[in-house]
This record gives structure tokens, sequence and C-alpha cells, in this order.
């Protein structure tokens, strides 16, 4: 798949030249004559910026072509210059379709990249952007007493610390087997974070999710930056949060900021309220993060999984072994099962918002969606909800397509930064720092206490390599402290995966 476009002329852009519908950049009346490549035709209806036209006639049940892929079939005869959307295309998806392996294709050039960050060395080899204190509730119920915590705590200026947030939630009770697995999971990977310079557990003491067993299962947590408490052992909850945030200060005053490489950067993307352009102009500009950023030695985790179907091909063919194939074909298999377990479609999607912003079928979503994973980058393993990146390069996890559900899952992860683009805008963030990158100029222009970088100029800069520059750029600055939108907002927010029985 090209990572831009082949083909832009006047109000149309065709992404390559095998396609047969075009984005409308702007808006296009009804009789108006558009010009693309060598052909010339008038317009049938008008079509809204962001949606569709054809540009080639398209037979009654032929393939409806964009990103060089096929995103669906034409339920209707589509003549050039027709608007090309709800009405006249439908997705092609099924059941449960197994992938065929293929050895992946060859490796990209490793890069000589020899810019630099300023972050915290862990114990463990990680390097963290942040060094902040996470409360972490292991139930809802003491969730306002991890808020109330955390907010005594922030208004005390710790050196070395450089924030005091709670994790609030309302699981942790209730819960049986796997669904309560993956609750204690997500948590003491969220604790385990390289932006986490200490966590307070706080517990209230008869839950389902016990702090003890949570701490026994994760003992890759350095327990000299642990404090817990269980609130109904307590005598002032509140009050012995003071006293451990107190104490971790204290461990945390030597944690310093030294120079790192490119190398230890591990970015998490993610899209969100995606349009029309979200394919052309922010995702692409994601890939070429992801490029680069693997090419130097660091990682990208891409999750989303149900906005992978009907385009798993372009990652199939890029996975490292036949064992990262079998993990990643296991991943999409489960995930479109438990779609008919519960008696749903699996092309369930997209949302109003996409489609109001003019993407129609799942097809298309996803052949736009998987671009953020770049175009040479080599899937080097699989992981699954709750587990926490084990190797450098391009990480698969498995995540449902919901924006916080999945931004968590890609911060328990271990992701220092979320890149997430976004064509409709959002102010939700996360515990990571939350880059939003708008898909459209306008939406830069009347949201900036929202967004922070505009891909939008990507449909009109000639050279796309300086946009690229300028994002690395704002990611390095972000990682050396430069603070994030949601991270200005305060927009800091959880979610859980809640897939069992509850008692």
């Amino acid at each position: 798949m090209s990572a831009m476009a082949d083909i832009k002329r006047n109000k149309l852009w065709a992404i390559v030249k095998s396609d047969n519908v075009a984005v409308a950049l702007d808006p296009v009346c009804a009789g108006e004559s558009v010009t693309i490549g060598d052909s010339k035709f008038i317009v049938n209806n008008a079509v809204p910026k962001g949606h569709k036209i054809a540009i080639r006639e398209i037979c009654e049940g032929g393939p409806v072509i964009k990103y060089g892929f096929t995103i669906g079939g034409a339920t209707q005869a589509i003549a050039p210059g027709d608007h090309v959307h709800t009405h006249n295309l439908t997705t092609r998806l099924k059941g449960v379709e197994t992938l065929k392996y293929r050895a992946s294709r060859t490796r990209a050039t490793p890069s000589t990249e020899d810019r630099t960050f300023l972050g915290y060395l862990r114990e463990d080899g990680r390097v963290g952007v942040r060094n902040e204190i996470w409360v972490i509730p292991t139930v809802g119920c003491v969730a306002k007493a991890a808020e109330k915590i955390a907010a005594a705590g922030a208004v005390k200026k710790f050196a070395g610390v450089d924030g005091v947030h709670a994790l609030p939630h309302p699981f942790g009770c209730s819960q049986l087997g796997d669904d309560l697995a993956g609750t204690r999971s997500i948590l003491a990977s969220l604790a385990g974070h390289p932006n986490v310079g200490g966590v307070i557990f706080i517990g209230l003491g008869c839950e389902s999710n016990q702090l003890q067993a949570l701490l026994g299962s994760a003992k890759f947590l350095d327990k000299s930056r642990i404090r817990s408490i269980i609130a109904q052992q307590s005598e002032d909850e509140i009050e012995a949060g003071a006293v451990a945030i107190a104490e971790l200060a204290s461990v945390m005053e030597s944690d310093v900021r030294t120079e790192r490489p490119v190398s230890d950067i591990v970015i998490g993307v993610k899209c969100g309220g995606s349009d029309g352009f979200s394919g052309l102009t922010a995702n692409p500009l994601v890939g070429r993060m992801t490029d680069r950023i693997v090419a130097a030695g660091g990682s990208s985790i891409l999750t989303e999984i149900p906005e992978i179907f009907g385009a798993e091909e372009v990652l199939a063919e890029r996975c490292a072994s036949q064992h990262v194939f079998d993990q990643f074909d296991d991943v999409i298999c489960d995930f479109r099962q438990y779609f008919l377990d519960h008696g749903e479609p699996i092309s369930e999607n997209p949302s109003p918002g996409n489609i109001d912003g003019g993407i129609t079928t799942l097809e298309e979503k996803s052949l736009g969606a998987v671009q953020k994973a770049g175009a040479d980058a080599v899937v080097a393993d699989v992981i699954r909800y709750g587990e926490r990146r084990r190797k450098n390069g391009l990480t698969i996890l498995e995540a449902p397509g919901n924006d916080a559900v999945s931004s968590t899952a890609l911060t328990a992860a271990g992701a220092q930064i979320i890149l997430f683009t976004t064509g409709r805008g959002t102010p939700l963030g996360f515990p990571a720092p939350t880059i939003k990158i708008a898909s459209n100029s306008d939406l830069a222009a009347r949201k900036p206490n929202w967004i922070d970088f505009d891909a939008g100029e990507m449909l009109e800069c000639p050279e796309p390599d300086t946009i690229a520059d300028a994002l690395l750029e704002f990611i390095l600055a972000v990682a050396g402290g430069a603070p994030t939108r949601n991270e200005i907002n305060d927009e800091r927010s959880i979610a859980i995966w809640k897939r069992g029985v509850t008692l």
C-alpha cells in the first residue's frame, strides 16, 4: 500500500493509481466538472468533503477499490462522478477466515538516526519519559479514595516527581476467571510502566482482586517503589496515602533525566473519531513515525484488532516468522469469533461519526487504520491483552477498538507516548502523554485546546518528510518533558476490557 497519494488533481485525491474512487478534498457540487489524472468528468450528485467519488465505472457487485485494495462491493452500478457511500457500497466481510503465511518481505534498512531525548533510565533497562506517582485502586469501591490521595499529593511539589495521578476504574470485584485475570494483569502492567517512579495500590480488603494476589502475579514490579494500603484495615486511608507519597518522593529524588537514543522510544499508535482524511494524512504520518522509530531500533505498538479486519494481509506479509504469523492469525480469528459468539456481525463498524466523515465500510476503515503501522516495519511480536511489550520493533497488541480500552492497553504494554489520530476530535487522554494529531486543518484550528499537531498540512505539502521531521521533533520534545494537551488539561483516564460474568 502506498503511504501517500500518487494522484492529486483539483478537488480530488486518489491514493493509488489502481483505485476506482477518489476522496473529495472539499465539497463538490452536482454538475461540477472535475479532473483526475487524464480523466475529466461531470459530478452527478453533491459529494461532501472527505467522501468518495467514483472516477471509473463500477458494475453492480463489482469491487470498490481504495488504497489499492477492495473496500467492499457495489450494490448497484456506479458511474464516474457518482457519490460512493452507504447507499451504493457494502462490506464483503463475513465470518472467521484464516490467513496463509508468506515469508516476510525484505527488511527495512536500519536507520542511522542520531537524535536523542532526555529520559529516565529504569533498573530493568527500560526508559521513562515521565517520573510520576500513580495511585491505582484494586477495586472501584476505593476509586474515590485514590483520587483524594492523588489530589492531596499533587498540591505538594516534590523534587524529582513530575506528577501524582490517580487511575480510577469501576472493576475488581464480582469478577471471575479470565475476566478477573485480565483486570489484574492490566493493573499490574500499568504499575510497571516506565513512566512511573512510584506506585500506591489502594484496596478495600474484601474484593475479588486481592492486593496480595495482584502483587504476587507481577514479579516484574520493583517492590522498593510500591506502597500499598488496605482501606478496611487503615484508620485513615487518605492520611496513609499522604505518608506513602512522601516515602516514594524521597526514593524518586535521585531520579534524573539523561540523554537517551531514539532506540529507547516506544510509541503506541491509535486512531479515534476517524474521518475520510484519516487514511490520507494523519495515519500515514504516524506510519512514518513507526517506520523511522523501528528502523532506529525503537518500538511501536498497534492495537484495535477489529479495525484490522479486512486489512489483515497488509500486516500478515510483514510478520517476522511463521511463529509470529501464527500468533497474529490466532488473535485475528479469536477476535472475529468473539463477535460471532455474541451474535454480532464482524463488520459492525464504522461508527456514526466515521460514516458522517466519509468512511463507509469496515474494510475502508481498517485499510486506513493499519497505515499507522508504517510501510516497512516488520511485525516482531504479538501480545495478548494486559501483557507487556517483549521485543523492539512493531508489536501487535490484542485489544478492542474502543478509545479508552485500547489506549489503556497500549499504556500497560509499555508505550511511553501515544500518538492518537483523529478527524472528529476528542478531549480524552490517558496516563501516558497522548499526542493528538488532527487529520484535517479545520479541526486543528477549531480545537487548539485538544490538538497537539496538524496533519492536515499533508494535503498541501509537496515534501511530506518535512512534516514527518516536525512530528518526530515534537515526539522527542514530549519525551524530554514537554507537556501534551491531555496533560495540560489533566485528561487522564483508563478503561478496562470487561469480558466475563458479573456476580
